[in-house]
């Protein structure tokens, strides 16, 4: 969104500080086994979802998606047909198992995330996680990729899926954008996070496809890292320098700041040390 450019270009985040540590107080295993029961109980789950998911692919390979029934479907996973009910709502539904799941482990990583780190590589590592997913099972990625191009149904299932991540990532930005950071209308906030995120997610699913059209080959984790590094230059580099600045295949160089005696400078983490000190130093003679 080229009439985003500029304004996304001065995105400021802030972190939030994380909750207090519980209490030595409290014995730090009291729920160990509430929480190994629930851990057995996610993995059973997930693993019936996936064997309805692996019987649903086989009979829409075989018979077509519109003439399967969701009583085949458990039939062929040897189940009831209220048990295929308790994981999935649909039979397209059964066709993305892992979703929920994944989502989960997404917003778990936004939660865990370093203070040091910047919002955007958060998500990005945060989206990862639904790459993980595809490359787990790459046959049965790419055969569920050939499907989707062919149901018009699960197509649009696939979008409310992606819908979902952008949504998290979207409130994840949103929150760690510093008020005072931009002189824009603060109203401008959901817009740029909304962007922002949305071009993570596009990133992602771009490589995503091409790794499917080749069926599963190629490293997908470089080519994922080249992408978010396009959306972090694009997006991301603002805190403190414009990317106007910055030359033709060169890192962009810091920006400081001095206010009331105290020094406040960012960086690029591939920013050369030398251009940081220098950027210090100036900065402390003009005071």
């Amino acid at each position: 969104m080229p009439g985003h450019a500029h304004d996304l270009a001065h995105m400021q985040y802030v972190r939030v500080m994380p909750q207090p540590a519980r209490s030595s107080r409290t014995p730090a295993t009291s729920d160990a086994p509430e929480r190994a029961a629930g851990g057995r109980a996610a993995a059973q789950r997930l693993r019936m979802r996936r064997e309805l998911a692996a019987a649903a692919m086989e009979l829409f390979a075989t018979k077509g998606y519109e003439a399967t029934t969701v009583d085949e479907i458990a039939a062929r996973a040897g189940v009831a047909r209220r048990t295929f009910f308790r994981h999935f709502r649909s039979k397209e539904e059964a066709i993305f198992p892992d979703h929920d799941d994944t989502l989960v482990r997404a917003e778990s990583v936004l939660n865990a995330a370093p203070a040091h780190e910047h919002p955007l590589d958060t998500v990005c590592r945060g989206i990862k996680e639904v790459m993980k997913m595809y490359a787990a099972r790459p046959e049965i990625s790419v055969a569920r990729y050939k499907l989707t191009r062919e149901v018009p149904t699960l197509r649009e299932a696939e979008i409310a899926s992606v819908a979902r991540y952008e949504r998290l990532f979207t409130r994840y930005l949103l929150g760690h954008f510093d008020e005072h950071a931009h002189d824009d209308d603060a109203n401008d906030d959901p817009l740029l996070a909304e962007v922002a995120a949305s071009a993570v997610v596009t990133a992602h699913n771009h490589v995503l496809r091409r790794w499917l059209r080749a069926d599963g080959q190629g490293d997908v984790e470089a080519q994922l890292d080249h992408a978010f590094a396009i959306v972090r230059r694009t997006f991301g580099t603002g805190i403190g320098a414009g990317r106007s600045t910055a030359s033709p295949g060169r890192a962009d160089i810091p920006s400081a700041s001095v206010q009331d005696e105290v020094l406040v400078t960012v960086a690029r983490t591939d920013a050369p040390l030398h251009e940081v000190m220098r950027t210090i130093e100036q900065a402390l003679r003009q005071r």
